[in-house]
């Protein structure tokens, strides 16, 4: 079984970013979206309007000046690799996401990192509170995984930059 990490939080976090599960190289880390060729810091620094780094402490630095608090959907399944398609359904065991909203007070938004993230959430936590889906904006970005090229980094990061710009602070 692969394990998820405890969530990044920021008490004054208005979006909640929710990845599926940390990929290989996350894991081997312990740091998210560590897989040299995910976008998701990049475009978090360039929303920021700072310079990129790849020290992890300044890239949750990042995350605070944005106002993002970041976690997984799942708390554990079996997969092989990387791929959220070879995540193997039975094996899912959602985190406690609405525990985590509780203590956010402002988040307003919940942006999913990919398909595969908001159909876990879906399954597993609209499914017993189907009231988020009226308390948040739940918004599907298109995911930063280098795994999704179906659309050129240009367009993922417009996707990105509207959301993560349009946030009342």
């Amino acid at each position: 079984m692969k394990k998820s990490f405890v969530p990044i939080v920021t008490e004054d976090a208005h979006v909640l970013v929710l990845g599926s599960m940390p990929g290989e190289a996350s894991l081997r880390a312990q740091q998210y979206y560590a897989h040299p060729h995910n976008l998701f810091w990049k475009f978090i620094f360039a929303c920021a309007g700072i310079e990129f780094s790849v020290d992890y402490q300044q890239r949750l630095a990042a995350l605070r000046v944005l106002h993002i608090a970041l976690w997984d959907v799942l708390q554990q399944c079996r997969r092989e690799g990387s791929l959220d398609s070879s995540i193997e359904k039975d094996s899912e065991h959602p985190n406690d996401i609405v525990a985590l909203l509780a203590s956010l007070p402002q988040v307003s938004k919940i942006c999913f990192n990919g398909q595969k993230a908001y159909s876990s959430f879906k399954k597993h936590i609209l499914k017993t509170s189907p009231e988020l889906a009226l308390r948040y904006q739940l918004v599907i970005m298109p995911s930063t995984s280098p795994a999704n090229a179906s659309q050129s980094c240009h367009v993922k990061f417009a996707r990105w930059q509207d959301e993560l710009s349009g946030v009342e602070l």
